[in-house]
């Protein structure tokens, strides 16, 4: 007998389990268990000779008639040809150089033939050229095997067949001993679900279809509960640690702030701002996800976060993702807390706190007195990029952990701020996203975080309008758009104008990579078209340039300069998606804008239309209707609701895309768990999870669930899934 961890070898042969190793790096009894069925074949659709059609990759099962070599006319070698019938047409195949071919397709024999149907001669008639296949006449148990109702069809390779795959499950089911169940049986009896081993049975070897629906809801309960075990764990681990209490302050620096507000907060940032309050207030680290809208006004709610830590004498820090933002995110928390930002000033407020800019390219002084600053808390607000994660970077008291766009940030990169905290507590963190994430991604990808959510734009927002500019079919509306962005800037208006590349083939950080829908046209670079926009259609209006490899202090000036009305047009790459307040833009030309995914594209028109003045954005593409990149734009262009985009998003993309590929090139342990289909299963386990790991938070009285998170989900991957 066998069981699941056993190697394949000594159950299949050591043939076979190479096989599966190299090609599909199953390596063990459980690895071929869960290697499932991708969907499944009634006896009567492998496939009838008589319905095929050139081109379709088929698998016929029939009786061959007839074998037999010839010379090929024009060059050295021989053809086999074969004739098959499966009872009511026949079909021709077609080898080369396949000499013992005949005295192996003996007329009379059974198999399964598996190939491309192409067609062949004067008469057209159809054939498969060099196809697969299986003998089945004179072994009754391959004959059984492939004459069921329902024949299982499993992901292949070229050297490996679906049949191969299929008869090595049936050898491990021949010596399988019943796998022990991860699930406690309480949790079972509750859903109504499947014993682990029926459920891999039912999968592989089942005959009825609502059976296999059975073993499917079941065998996903195992991958869904595998992730939220693991997240759910993450925040026991996380709200272990005592957190630096920092309760609200009569007279403080956030209420003389509040006081001072020149507009009113809408009543989701009241409603998130309470909630924040307490949990910075408790003895426990608050772990919080903050999505929005663009221009939900995110930046101002943790910024009254942050200063009722402040008020608590600890420090913040706001982690950004790119230098271009961290300076905006700087220069707009010094405009909205005017004399309460400029400790140590002339003029300062009585309260007032000092905010510190830290950067890899800051000239050694400045970076010097950043350090310091930070280290002495002399700076209440420290914002910086990576460079604040470095080991040398240290706080005086450090309270809360602001990460803007977490998507570019991964669970080590917040750790490392976490470890800065005194006295063995962990800091309050506080992570946002201007794009809004689809409950069951909420759920899956973020799951050790709570979620709030943002959904009302502040009053006063200007509306944006998209649309698309397909110049593949109407080449003439290209000078439309650049004229009307002469129109703008006439008018007083700024405009963007956004290219996936920089150019002089050098990638950069800020470089889409979306994928090739050009025909294998090199994508638009900045450095290339801003000249000829400047000599060209925008001639003698003032063009600025902005990407990543520009240093610090040159993207701080054309940022500086944009913003100041200076510069008319400004020509970037995706460096300018987030965090970008530049009011009086109120035109965004995304050029190769097929190369964009929804919610980037959403991030970046959201940089118009933030004045009085309404945006426009205008998607040019030369992707033709029907492509998966014009129906991402043709998505874009119908709504302006970001959190029905993402849903849109999600239904466009792959599931895999999602989820997430291992980057470590390791076999991903999530194969049925849907996000688009599955999310009442998935909170259900979520919910599940979340009350075990409460009573048990090591899984030290359920091994076998420990053992299915390590399985099904390794760290690589758990932490992976906190990058997408």
């Amino acid at each position: 007998m066998a069981g699941v961890d056993d190697s394949l070898d000594r159950v299949i042969g050591a043939k076979s389990a190479k096989l599966l190793a190299e090609q599909l790096d199953v390596r063990t009894v459980g690895d071929l268990l869960r290697h499932y069925p991708r969907r499944y074949a009634d006896q009567g659709q492998l496939t009838p000779i008589a319905s095929l059609t050139p081109g379709e990759d088929v698998t016929v099962v029939a009786e061959i008639r007839s074998c037999f070599s010839r010379p090929m006319q024009q060059k050295k070698g021989t053809i086999q040809q074969a004739v098959i019938f499966d009872g009511t047409r026949t079909l021709n195949l077609t080898f080369f150089n396949q000499h013992r071919l005949p005295h192996v397709l003996v007329p009379g024999r059974q198999g399964l033939f598996a190939g491309r149907v192409t067609r062949y001669g004067k008469e057209r008639a159809l054939q498969l050229t060099h196809p697969r296949y299986q003998l089945l006449d004179g072994d009754a148990d391959k004959l059984a095997e492939f004459s069921r109702p329902l024949i299982p069809v499993y992901p292949a390779t070229k050297d490996l067949p679906s049949w191969t795959i299929q008869l090595c499950v049936r050898q491990v089911f021949d010596v399988l001993d019943d796998p022990e169940d991860p699930l406690p049986a309480e949790l079972r009896a509750q859903h109504r679900l499947l014993d682990l081993g029926a459920a891999l049975r039912a999968v592989h070897r089942c005959d009825d279809r609502s059976q296999i629906a059975a073993a499917h809801r079941r065998l996903k309960w195992d991958e869904a509960m595998a992730v939220q075990l693991t997240l759910a764990q993450r925040r026991q681990q996380v709200l272990r640690r005592p957190a630096p209490v920092c309760p609200r302050r009569d007279g403080g620096l956030a209420a003389a702030f509040d006081a001072a507000l020149p507009f009113t907060l809408t009543a989701g940032q009241r409603e998130v701002g309470e909630l924040l309050a307490v949990e910075l207030a408790g003895e426990h680290p608050m772990n919080r996800l903050l999505q929005g809208e663009v221009g939900s006004g995110k930046t101002v709610v943790a910024l009254r976060a942050m200063l009722q830590v402040l008020d608590a004498g600890r420090q913040a820090v706001l982690l950004a993702p790119t230098e271009v933002l961290a300076a905006q995110h700087a220069r707009s928390l010094r405009a909205m807390l005017g004399d309460y930002g400029r400790a140590g000033e002339l003029g300062s407020a009585e309260q007032a706190t000092r905010i510190t800019l830290l950067t890899g390219s800051l000239p050694a002084r400045s970076r010097k007195q950043a350090l310091l600053d930070a280290a002495s808390g002399a700076a209440g607000i420290v914002i910086g990029t990576h460079a604040l994660i470095q080991d040398r970077v240290s706080f005086a008291d450090l309270g809360l952990v602001v990460v803007d766009e977490q998507h570019r940030f991964g669970v080590e990169q917040r750790d490392a701020l976490r470890a800065r905290a005194v006295d063995g507590t962990s800091p309050h963190v506080l992570v946002m996203t201007a794009t809004p994430i689809p409950r069951t991604v909420a759920m899956t990808v973020y799951g050790d975080l709570e979620v709030s959510a943002l959904r009302e734009l502040p009053l006063g927002r200007s509306p944006i309008s998209t649309t698309v500019v397909p110049v593949g079919e109407k080449p003439s509306w290209l000078e439309r758009v650049w004229r009307r962005i002469a129109e703008e800037v006439a008018s007083g208006q700024q405009a963007y104008v956004v290219c996936p590349r920089i150019g002089d083939d050098a990638a950069g950080e800020d470089t889409a990579g979306d994928p090739d829908e050009d025909g294998g046209r090199p994508p638009l670079a900045v450095l290339d078209l801003a000249p000829q926009l400047e000599e060209g259609p925008l001639a003698g209006l003032r063009l600025g340039v902005l990407h990543g490899r520009l240093p610090g202090n040159d993207k701080d000036v054309v940022m500086r300069s944009f913003t100041a009305g200076e510069i008319d047009v400004l020509v970037a790459t995706t460096v300018v998606e987030v965090g970008v307040d530049v009011p009086n833009a109120t035109v965004m030309v995304i050029m190769d804008a097929q190369r964009f995914g929804v919610s980037q594209l959403h991030q970046l028109r959201g940089r118009v239309g933030r004045g009085a003045h309404p945006g426009l954005c205008l998607l040019v593409t030369d992707s033709p209707e029907g492509t998966p990149g014009r129906e991402r734009l043709d998505a874009v262009a119908a709504t302006t609701d970001g959190f029905e985009l993402a849903q849109r998003d999600l239904e466009l993309r792959r599931e895999g895309d999602v989820l997430g590929a291992l980057q470590s090139g390791r076999r991903s342990g999530l194969k049925l768990l849907s996000l688009l289909r599955d999310a009442d299963l998935i909170g259900q386990a979520r919910q599940a999870a979340r009350q075990l790991v409460e009573t048990d938070p090591d899984l030290t009285a359920h091994p076998a669930l420990a053992r299915l998170a390590a399985d099904l989900l390794d760290d690589q991957r758990a932490q992976f899934l906190e990058k997408v």
